[in-house]
């Protein structure tokens, strides 16, 4: 008996997992290697700590110093989001505040351009 290996399965429209299969993110060398990095570092309670803490500390400088560019003109809001994000890596509460948070800046954003479109058509004319 060989141990044969099996030849890789092309998944085609209708066979289970096709559409969650266009979803996933690809895997990339540099993301392995992240995950890896990862990995080796939670098995060391000691290191583990220290990266948690270093998260935290950039994660949340982030958020502040996005939270005091808020009133200037410029990417506040998008600066505190991108600290959620970084906090979002090792906290599950602001991972799901930061989504809230983009799917906000997204219907904002597609109000904002559906009224600039709105201004730009010409208007009745009597």
């Amino acid at each position: 008996m060989s141990a044969e290996t099996p030849e890789p399965r092309i998944l085609r429209p209708g066979d289970p997992g096709y559409d969650a299969a266009a979803h996933a993110r690809p895997t990339t060398p540099a993301r392995s290697a992240a995950r890896a990095a990862r990995e080796a570092i939670r098995r060391n309670p000691r290191l583990d700590s220290a990266y948690r803490t270093g998260v935290k500390v950039v994660g949340g400088t982030t958020v502040g110093l996005g939270i005091v560019l808020m009133p200037l003109p410029g990417p506040g809001a998008l600066i505190a989001l991108g600290g959620l994000a970084i906090l979002g890596t090792e906290n599950e509460r602001a991972r799901r505040l930061n989504q809230r948070g983009v799917a906000l800046a997204k219907r904002a954003a597609d109000a904002a351009r559906a009224r600039r479109e709105a201004r730009r058509q010409p208007g009745p004319s009597v």
